[in-house]
């Protein structure tokens, strides 16, 4: 492992603490989209599968194991706790999340290394996560007032792709013969998705004021 991989991989938890740091000290999830956390989770639970019948390392499989679950604990709250489950914006968060999750599959089944059930279902996953922040984007930019928790969590999700480009870049340098080009592309894709988000969190944090995005 390089030293961007870890840092994409200690961003990408960093990002999950600031969530359920928001969500756990304000009991709200105000400006939290609950399709992008519910595709999160599917993306997650759908990658890895393997945590079943294949074992890398302890790092590797804690790392799953965490990502799975505080996905879950994420929509606990959102769905279930009796306070924050209140504070969810159900009128403005209403992107249609099978017009993501259908043409993923669908590419899935046609474009991946190997047609097999778990090859199929990783390569989903790496497709329907290029594509699972915008419905969150699409609810700050509905969101006039976006706290600075979810704020840090978005562009800390960011970073951590930003990162997980460099690790590839690094290791296609380094490593004869690796490619990976699905998970290059959909990784370019994903990370060029936040880049108007990147733009206005930079300004408001270098002139001191609340982020907002242009409707």
């Amino acid at each position: 492992m390089n030293v961007f991989r870890f840092a994409g991989d200690m961003t990408h938890l960093a990002s999950i603490l600031v969530l359920l740091l928001k969500i756990q000290a304000t009991k709200s999830c105000a400006g939290v989209s609950m399709r992008t956390q519910e595709l999160y989770a599917i993306v997650f639970v759908a990658r890895y599968l393997d945590l079943f019948f294949s074992f890398i390392s302890l790092y590797n499989t804690v790392m799953k194991m965490i990502f799975i679950s505080s996905s879950c604990c994420v929509l606990w709250y959102m769905r279930i706790h009796r306070v924050v489950s209140q504070t969810y914006d159900r009128e403005q968060d209403t992107f249609r999340i099978a017009f993501l999750l259908l043409p993923s599959f669908m590419m899935a089944l046609v474009i991946n290394h190997e047609f097999s059930f778990v090859e199929v279902l990783w390569t989903f996953s790496i497709y329907l996560e290029a594509v699972a922040i915008l419905p969150q984007l699409v609810l700050l930019q509905r969101t006039k007032n976006i706290d600075t928790l979810t704020g840090n969590y978005v562009f800390l999700l960011g970073g951590y792709r930003a990162l997980y480009l460099l690790n590839w870049i690094y290791r296609y340098l380094t490593e004869p013969g690796y490619s990976q080009w699905i998970v290059w592309l959909s990784g370019l894709i994903q990370t060029a998705l936040y880049c108007d988000f990147f733009y206005y969190y930079l300004q408001s944090w270098r002139k001191n004021e609340r982020l907002s995005l242009p409707s």
